[in-house]
């Protein structure tokens, strides 16, 4: 149940970012105009917005890719969590300088620091699950003797 779980997150986390991404790069003043806050951030700058729609594609595609590939589950997911976690502190650290008031936090945070929490908890499962596998083989192994 728990694996389950775990993949169909990581499916929808994936599948999310993609679909960001792709806006992104095929629509970005759209994208710019239309997330809110963004605006707020600075002046629309096309190129910027797409190079982060790139990063958005490799996160989703790491993210999927992870949940169809358990071998390298752990690299495919804690490399784009660590772009998450660095994402969502950077919005912490805006408004711990002041750049951004603290109701940023709240209403960047279905898109901003959940998604990093949600990579986190897949990665811990994930690395625990590596672990666990060997582990329960061995144990199926020493019962067949």
């Amino acid at each position: 149940m728990l694996r389950t779980t775990c993949l169909g997150v990581a499916a929808v986390i994936g599948v999310a970012a993609e679909a960001n991404g792709v806006f992104m790069l095929w629509s970005p003043e759209a994208w710019y105009l239309s997330v809110p806050g963004v605006t707020t951030t600075g002046p629309f700058n096309q190129h910027f917005v797409r190079d982060i729609g790139l990063i958005f594609l490799f996160v989703g595609t790491a993210f999927l890719s992870g949940a169809f590939l358990p071998r390298h589950r752990v690299i495919l997911w804690a490399t784009p969590t660590l772009w998450l976690c660095g994402h969502a502190l950077f919005h912490f650290w805006e408004v711990a300088v002041g750049i951004c008031g603290p109701s940023a936090l709240a209403r960047d945070f279905p898109a901003v620091s959940f998604p990093a929490l949600i990579g986190v908890a897949l990665t811990f499962w994930a690395v625990h699950a590596g672990r666990a596998a060997p582990a329960a083989r061995l144990n199926q192994l020493q019962g067949e003797v």
